[in-house]
């Protein structure tokens, strides 16, 4: 991990990240927040819906318009995420809530795709669910929740340590 860590820091980006203006760091910040609230913004909107809240709203519905929100804002925030921990990379070895953001991410993306895969998901917009259909949907909802809540409260925590 050291390594990696510290060809991080010593890349161009680093040296970008600590040597241009003392704007970029706070501009680039300031986008990957922005990046984030839209994601979870999203994500909660819809991880409530998968939950059972709304349902008067079709989940088609909801699904087409913050699906490729949520997207854009994770792009966002990984993109930005780069360039913030290319800054000081080394620093964060042993950060233990760096240890917890990435787990808690890449559960949620495991999430995304194992909600994709669901004959649930894949039948939203053509047809009534069952109810254990509908149960499955709010099973992967509420893991999603906590795995993008986890992130994010690690990814603040880690300015702490």
């Amino acid at each position: 991990m050291h390594d990696f860590t510290a060809w991080m820091q010593a890349s161009t980006l680093g040296h970008f990240m600590r040597e241009s203006s003392p704007w970029t760091y706070a501009i680039v910040n300031l986008a990957h927040v922005l990046g984030i609230a839209t994601l979870f913004g999203s994500v909660v909107v819809l991880d409530l819906r998968l939950m059972g809240v709304w349902r008067r709203a079709p989940l088609a519905t909801i699904t087409d318009i913050v699906s490729p929100v949520a997207a854009f804002g994770f792009s966002m925030a990984v993109v930005t995420g780069v360039g913030l921990f290319a800054t000081k990379a080394t620093e964060y070895v042993g950060n233990p809530f760096l240890y917890l953001k990435f787990p808690a991410i890449g559960l949620g993306l495991v999430n995304v795709l194992v909600l994709s895969r669901l004959p649930a998901w894949r039948d939203r917009a053509t047809r009534e669910l069952s109810q254990g259909e509908r149960l499955q949907l709010a099973l992967v909802g509420g893991i999603s929740l906590a795995c993008w809540f986890t992130a994010i409260a690690a990814g603040r925590l880690i300015a702490y340590w």
